[in-house]
């Protein structure tokens, strides 16, 4: 799977966890592991003008996610036998995401990682036009953040257990003499 991201928003954010979260979702909607996906961050004026553009719709907005035109509408690329796909474009803009992020209380990143999601299920055909439909979008975005926040917990918990467990054998010398006798190393 290809995910490429650009940061042209002049804000410092952990591109490679936003990289993770959308890999994640893609992976959890089975989509193909030749599809690719572009995301871009972007500055508030160049997400009012794509706004404008795209959704005649005055200011800025969070996200916006613009499927490929070759992408088969009827088909969602999570259906069975779906295949290689050029999933699209998704455009997020951290400075309007941060006034978000702290209504909902929550992190910037917190609030991208749900953007993220939000942008790949709409790639997917997901909408949130109708109540039934917002209501299987918005669980499904509210499962798999979820999954992926439970997911990134025992990594790092897993990466704490690793590194405490290296500095313990590297402060015991594995190919030291052990000063009872006999060495440390395991043969």
């Amino acid at each position: 799977m290809t995910i490429e991201i650009a940061n042209e928003s002049g804000v410092g954010v952990d591109e490679t966890s936003i990289v993770s979260v959308a890999r994640f979702a893609l992976d959890r909607m089975s989509v193909s592991q030749l599809a690719e996906l572009s995301i871009v961050l972007v500055e508030l004026e160049v997400m009012a003008d794509l706004h404008v553009r795209w959704m005649d719709l005055p200011g800025p907005t969070d996200v916006m996610a613009f499927p490929m035109d070759e992408y088969d509408s009827a088909r969602r690329p999570d259906a069975a036998g779906a295949g290689p796909a050029l999933l699209g474009d998704i455009v997020l803009c951290p400075a309007f995401a941060k006034d978000q992020a702290a209504k909902a209380g929550h992190s910037l990143l917190d609030e991208l990682w749900l953007l993220t999601v939000h942008g790949v299920l709409h790639l997917l055909g997901y909408d949130h036009a109708e109540p039934e439909e917002k209501k299987e979008m918005f669980g499904l975005q509210d499962r798999i953040l979820a999954d992926y926040r439970t997911a990134r917990t025992e990594a790092d918990r897993l990466a704490a257990q690793r590194s405490a467990d290296d500095q313990l054998l590297g402060a015991v010398g594995l190919d030291e003499p052990d000063p009872r006798g006999g060495s440390t190393g395991a043969s």
